[in-house]
């Protein structure tokens, strides 16, 4: 028994994983809806990797805030708001594009019983106001990232200040050595749970094809085919970006396909965070840019729900019989991308982000009842290429500072 452990913990994380994923497919078909008797471990690991959440995004951004300059902080901040909003528009025009060319839902018609109640869009302004928590606990309790990130960011410029000052030195750095202590026995608790991640993708594979079986997947199998194909060209053109970047693409995914993988199986970008915190890490990222831009991005970039929402809203234009016009493809693209923002945090986004689509430009909404059958298959994919893209940006910006730092050493030494 003892030798069989020992053998489990030596084995490559992505091999498990694999072998994870295979395992609970087959069990899944087998079982078919009793499978579900495995989810309490798909929970458990659900619940691990968000009890980590709070002191990681906490502690890594007040340490990352101490080990960089506020200048360099507010120019990357800059960077990853422009990369979001840029890629998440880039997003919904390859996934009209792509769905253009393939024209899912052609032929389909609505039979009238389709329904769903779409949860009210919070809008923009209360999005913003939420960055600003009411109280820390608050925060901290109902897991509001942007309260998060703006108490960690806070603290951590407070502390710096008490660093640099004569009178405050001492205290300030008694207090960031405890927070770096916390910090990094936080990421010590990460490997042990890192070791169950295995297990956990295992019960959620086999509960979510138990569930879905083949008939869902066969009744909407174009639009689920067209949003997998514009998922790989928008990671296709990650790619490039990444190669155009000097970036290595080969280190870039062996460290990355951990969090992409259980992102996939999980459904959540925020739950999956951990992960993708402990990617950074060890591809030697600045803690002081991913601290930051990761949480954020797990909460308003999504470039995965940005390609969905325009495949839905070609396939509910075609159900219809009236094709998107370009004027309406350039609405989509508007929209889209400001609903991306303006829905984050919020349970059902990518439902609310589709919705508020088709009322903009008077598509019918019962097509949002009939795609929220295929909504776990084609989250999955979303929510995959969600975190990549967040991974993606914070290593192009990554790279695009060390340019910066390299260039001004060469210059003081010329």
């Amino acid at each position: 028994m003892k030798a069989m452990w020992r053998g489990y913990l030596q084995a490559s994380l992505i091999l498990k994983i694999t072998v994870a994923l295979g395992l609970g497919v087959l069990i899944g078909l087998i079982l078919g809806e009793d499978a579900a008797v495995l989810a309490p471990f798909g929970d458990l690991l659900l619940r691990l990797l968000r009890f980590l959440i709070v002191p990681l995004v906490l502690f890594t951004l007040i340490v990352g805030v101490n080990q960089a300059n506020l200048g360099s902080l507010g120019r990357m901040g800059g960077k990853v708001f422009i990369y979001y909003l840029v890629t998440s528009a880039f997003a919904i025009t390859v996934g009209i594009a792509v769905a253009s060319i393939f024209n899912p839902g052609t032929g389909m018609t609505l039979d009238g019983n389709e329904s769903f109640d779409v949860p009210e869009n919070p809008g923009l302004t209360s999005v913003l106001l939420n960055i600003v928590p009411n109280n820390i606990i608050t925060a901290f309790s109902e897991l509001n990232l942007l309260g998060i990130i703006f108490t960690a960011l806070v603290f951590g410029i407070a502390i710096s200040i008490l660093r640099s000052s004569e009178n405050t030195h001492e205290i300030g750095e008694t207090v960031y050595n405890v927070i770096n202590g916390l910090n990094e026995a936080t990421m010590t608790i990460m490997k042990g749970i890192i070791q169950y991640v295995p297990v956990g993708v295992f019960a959620i594979v086999a509960e979510i094809v138990g569930k879905q079986g083949g008939s869902t997947l066969l009744s909407l199998g174009n639009v689920i085919a067209v949003l997998y194909i514009a998922l790989l060209v928008q990671l296709l053109i990650y790619v490039i970006f990444m190669s155009l970047s000097k970036i290595n693409i080969k280190d870039f995914f062996k460290q990355g396909r951990t969090p992409m993988i259980t992102a996939f199986v999980t459904q959540s970008s925020s739950g999956s965070l951990p992960l993708t915190l402990n990617a950074a890490k060890n591809l030697n990222l600045a803690k002081s840019l991913y601290g930051f831009s990761l949480p954020l991005g797990a909460t308003i970039n999504m470039d995965g729900a940005a390609i969905r929402i325009a495949v839905s809203a070609v396939f509910a234009a075609n159900v219809v019989g009236d094709p998107l016009s370009f004027t309406e493809m350039l609405q989509v693209v508007l929209v889209g991308t400001l609903a991306s923002v303006g829905t984050a945090g919020v349970p059902g986004a990518g439902i609310i982000m589709i919705a508020t689509v088709f009322a903009q430009l008077g598509l019918p909404m019962e097509a949002v009842g009939l795609l929220t059958a295929i909504d776990v298959l084609v989250g999955m994919g979303c929510t995959a290429l969600n975190v990549t893209g967040d991974l993606v940006g914070t290593s192009i910006i990554n790279k695009t500072e060390q340019d910066r730092d390299d260039n001004s050493t060469n210059l003081s030494k010329g």
